[in-house]
């Protein structure tokens, strides 16, 4: 899941005004953005699915230390703490509820690839419902993400600057920017199944 994430942070944006949108795409990544190093770093990777090219939704990763149930509350929760530091106690939990949330669509599209904890210590069964073994359902749940956050972003900026009397083309460009960045997206991994 890529874009299911932005979509959830814009419609997340529709209801927390205040919290600055970027700070909300940036949250819902935050997973993948400390697993980055670690990948590099040899700690974490990735590998294609045995018999397959490894297209979009035909890779393991793993990622036992950023996405670890124990490793995403930690994470989420570092940065719910610098959040709240920077822009309030609110923002602090919204943002770290909008990390967390990259765990739980993950557990969706993941193979059974997740850990409980950390570095999968104790060898507890990994977790994943595996929508990504049904790419193309997994492009409709995504598309559909994407499209509800945007509609809801959209909706929400809208009444705000239209009960301010400003133009509503900055909302509507905006929403569009994200729909157009999923498609583009999505485009790109269904291209990779042909």
């Amino acid at each position: 899941m890529i874009v299911g994430h932005f979509g959830l942070a814009a419609g997340v944006k529709a209801r927390e005004t205040s919290v600055p949108l970027w700070s909300l795409m940036m949250a819902t990544v935050w997973l993948d953005i400390a697993f980055v190093p670690l990948l590099l770093s040899g700690i974490e990777a990735i590998e294609p699915v045995p018999g397959t090219a490894g297209a979009f939704g035909q890779i393991i990763i793993h990622a036992d230390w950023t996405h670890s149930l124990v490793g995403a509350v930690f994470l989420s929760a570092v940065l719910g703490v610098i959040a709240g530091l920077a822009w309030g106690r609110r923002a602090g939990w919204v943002l770290g509820g909008v990390s967390f949330s990259h765990w739980l669509l993950d557990l969706i599209v993941h193979r059974a690839d997740m850990p409980v904890l950390p570095g999968n210590w104790g060898g507890i069964p990994r977790l994943g419902l595996g929508l990504w073994q049904y790419p193309f359902a997994e492009i409709i749940v995504e598309a559909a993400i994407i499209g509800g956050g945007a509609f809801l972003y959209y909706q929400a900026a809208r009444s705000a600057v239209t009960s301010s009397g400003a133009s509503s083309a900055r909302p509507a460009m905006v929403a569009g920017l994200i729909v157009a960045g999923g498609v583009a997206i999505l485009a790109y991994q269904a291209s990779t199944l042909f």
